[in-house]
């Protein structure tokens, strides 16, 4: 079952002493999956991956597979206790990175709720940046998008 639903996605990169936050508001949907569930939404000009839908699909609190198709082509996995190495495709190029999940919870259920995740990207073992996604998902209102930040 997928269903309409108002996203509000805050994200947080903090690289040293450096922190910059983005926060979009979208439009987008909610699946009820047999695994559990994915929310999509159409990525904007603002946030550089205009042109791409980006899916979150996860399940139990514990990984959460985030998918961008479009102009750019990303696959992150961001699971407790593993470190994966994916593919990540910028409007500049794709690299391999190296993600490590430091938080992964959800209160996410048929009527909405908030996802989180924290994970710890290296390119080459070389550090990166630490980032926070939070994205809460509600029934839908009929909202327009933007971006705030």
């Amino acid at each position: 079952m997928k269903e309409d639903v108002s996203i509000r996605l805050l994200s947080r990169q903090i690289d040293g002493q450096d922190c910059e936050e983005t926060e979009l508001l979208s439009m987008g949907t909610l699946e009820m999956t047999e695994k559990g569930y994915i929310i999509s939404y159409e990525e904007t000009e603002a946030t550089g991956f205009d042109g791409s839908t980006t899916s979150l699909e996860f399940s139990d609190g514990n990984k959460v597979v985030m998918n961008r198709r479009g102009k750019v082509v990303s696959d992150l996995v961001v699971e407790m206790g593993t470190k994966h190495h994916c593919a990540y495709g910028t409007p500049y190029g794709e690299f391999m990175v190296g993600v490590n999940a430091t938080k992964v919870s959800s209160t996410v259920d048929r009527n909405g709720g908030t996802l989180l995740f924290h994970y710890v990207i290296d390119v080459n073992s070389s550090y990166v940046g630490d980032f926070e996604v939070s994205v809460e998902v509600k029934p839908s209102n009929g909202s327009s998008s933007g971006i705030v930040s």
